[in-house]
């Protein structure tokens, strides 16, 4: 296993100013924002993505539009869990996953629609 990365350590983990997007600011300076229902749909715990064959089971349909995190919390020092309004609460994002999802798009033909994540500067709006 390599080392982690510690560039890919949130130094904050918040809302956006606007409170639509969920904002984390980078060790190594880079900002990410997220849309809270691009990061439910990509959600990596089993229950949304098959153990053995590694393909999504979310259905995309059967996420609210307006779902969003009730809490966030640590564990340890390489992941966030989230709590989300649709009662989810399985999927623990490690850093270098969110670090990912950031600087790479999923494509479209994936099944899940494209995630509206920027890095630092400006964020996409759609």
């Amino acid at each position: 296993m390599s080392p982690r990365d510690p560039s890919h350590e949130p130094v904050s983990v918040g809302p956006t100013q606007d409170e639509a997007r969920l904002r984390i600011q980078w060790r190594d300076g880079q900002a990410s924002e997220y849309w809270p229902r691009d990061l439910r749909l990509l959600c990596p715990c089993a229950g949304c993505v098959d153990e053995i064959s590694g393909v999504r089971t979310l259905r995309p349909e059967a996420v609210d539009k307006g779902v969003y995190p009730t809490a966030i919390h640590y564990v340890g020092r390489y992941a966030l869990p989230f709590m989300w309004s649709d009662g989810h609460s399985t999927g623990i994002y490690a850093f270098e996953y969110l670090r990912q999802l950031a600087e790479t798009r999923r494509a479209p033909e994936a099944g899940i629609a494209e995630p509206r994540v920027s890095g630092a500067g400006s964020p996409e709006q759609e």
